[in-house]
């Protein structure tokens, strides 16, 4: 998973909730203001995909990297 990078699909998030999936990283690399869209703490992010596989909008996306 090294040549991979979390990303968010703004267009997927509703912004209109707390995100379920800044709960579910196991190192805090996700956090939130009010309902905007997750900020992730790419020193942090360790890539396990926890996120993005709770997401039900499927906004995280861990992608590769080129």
């Amino acid at each position: 998973m090294e040549n991979k990078k979390l990303t968010i699909i703004k267009d997927r998030c509703p912004q209109n909730h707390k995100c379920p999936a800044v709960k579910v990283c196991p190192v805090g690399a996700l956090s939130q203001k009010d309902f905007s869209v997750p900020i992730i703490d790419y020193d942090r992010c360790i890539k396990c995909g926890k996120c993005s596989n709770f997401c039900p909008k499927r906004a995280l996306v861990l992608m590769k990297e080129d």
